[in-house]
This record gives structure tokens, sequence and C-alpha cells, in this order.
């Protein structure tokens, strides 16, 4: 019996989904095992061991025992071992590959604090700094392949990357009417980010499931927590996701219950 190389992850996790994507992208989906972690109880006791009790996902655990931590490290690891790389294979754009994929980080951040903020008052200037960050992205695309759909000729590993994150930031569009403007200096990253959510390589995740799964994270509740008044995750099992309705738009209003959330 072949023991599979598993994937300790969070069900909706944008950095689970991003090595998801790129094991379909190489037609290896069936060679990593996906082991679900509850984000709403507390860890298993074997996985802290293992993870020697730091609690970020995903993890990897190699068939032999080993274990690999950071969803980056992750998908480089992947993207050697499965198959013909994803990766540019010459230097310079390689190089250029990891420029935008450092860009991330600063991107993720600017999105997820954004959703978050409970201030209305200072929502502006949330707004504005991801439009920044978008504005740089956007530049960085005119460089480097400015008629271009991708980063280079295809759905690559900088994809692979951002996409899950494009994705995630669908919880702005619903719960904060955040849009990119129109004009030039949008044009091109906006061009890319829709190619990205349409590539038939990044469709573990819909609309719906995200915006009502991250409800917590719109009323400043992350990573599980709850937020005031409420019982139950919005990230739990049950109910399914599908059988819950859409939750309230308003996150600086008055917060749902539990019920109203369909969550009982």
């Amino acid at each position: 019996m072949t023991i599979l190389p598993t994937i300790y992850h969070i069900p909706v996790c944008p950095f689970s989904q991003r090595l998801e994507i790129l094991l379909a992208l190489k037609g290896c989906t069936g060679d990593v095992a996906f082991s679900v972690v509850d984000i709403t109880k507390p860890r298993d006791p074997e996985l802290l061991k293992k993870t020697r009790g730091t609690t970020a996902l995903p993890v990897l655990e190699t068939p032999d025992g080993r274990i690999l931590k950071e969803s980056l490290v992750i998908l480089r690891y992947f993207d050697e071992v499965f198959g013909t790389p994803v990766r540019r294979s010459d230097p310079f754009e390689h190089a250029v590959e990891n420029m935008l994929i450092a860009k991330e980080g600063p991107f993720t951040a600017a999105g997820y604090l954004f959703v978050m903020n409970q201030d209305r008052a200072k929502r502006d200037a949330f707004n504005d700094k991801l439009l920044a960050l978008y504005r740089d992205i956007n530049g960085f695309l005119m460089e480097h392949n400015p008629g271009g759909t991708f980063l280079f000729d295809d759905f690559g590993l900088a994809e692979a990357v951002f996409t899950p994150m494009f994705m995630r930031f669908w919880f702005l569009d619903y719960y904060e009417n955040f849009e990119l403007p129109s004009g030039v200096e949008y044009d091109r990253v906006r061009k890319w980010r829709a190619a990205c959510l349409e590539h038939e390589a990044a469709q573990q995740v819909t609309y719906e499931e995200i915006v009502k799964s991250y409800h917590d994270y719109a009323l400043g509740a992350g990573n599980g927590a709850l937020p005031k008044g409420r019982s139950v995750s919005s990230f739990v099992f049950t109910p399914d996701w599908k059988d819950r309705p859409w939750p309230p738009r308003d996150k600086y209003h008055a917060s749902a219950t539990d019920a109203e959330l369909g969550l009982v």
C-alpha cells in the first residue's frame, strides 16, 4: 500500500488552495492526501506533536514522517518533486516571478485588515491602501508583460500564489463594496485577476462559500475566533455553507445571531 504525502489543512484556506492549484496544474491531485483540520476546535495533540506546537496550517507530512511548514515552502517543494516544474526555467524570468510573489504578503495583509476593520471612519484609508497595492502590481505586470494576460505566457507559479487571495477578496466585494476603478492604472491587473479567477485549475471554492465562511472575519474575528454575542463560528462544517442564508452585507451594523446566520 502506497503512503501518500499528507497536507493538514483548513477547508477554504487560501494557503492550502495554492497547493491544490499547483497539483491541479500538474495533473497530480491524487498524489497527495488532504487531511481536514476543524479550525473551530482545539488542535489534535498528535498534530501539535508533529508541528512542535505550532498551529499554522497547511503542514506537509512526507511518507517517511518528515514535516514541512509554510505554504510557499511546500508549494516550491511540490513544484520540484511532482512532474514538470511550473516555475520559469529561465533564471531571470524565475527571479521576476519571485519578485511578484514577494508582493503577495503585503497584498494579503491589506485585504484581511480591510475586511476585519470595524471602524467605518477608517474604511477609506484601508480602501486606498489596497488600491495602491493593486496599482503597484499593475505597474509590475506592465513592465514585464504589458500586452499579455498572465505574468508570462501562461498561468504559472505567481498565479498559483495570488489566485486564492483574489478569491478571498470576494469578501471585500460583498462586505465593503470594493471594486477596482476604471483606467489604465488598473486595466492590466484587472485582466490578470480575471484570467486567474477563471482558470480551470483554480475552481476549488466559490464566491458564496467564501462570503459565508468568512463572515466572522468581516466582524473582526479571524482564525476561528467568535464575534461578540455568537457561540458558533462561520467556519463550522455543519450546517453546510450551502444550506445557510446569505449573511447581512452591512458589517458595521448590529451583528446577526447564530440562528439568523443559519449556524444552528
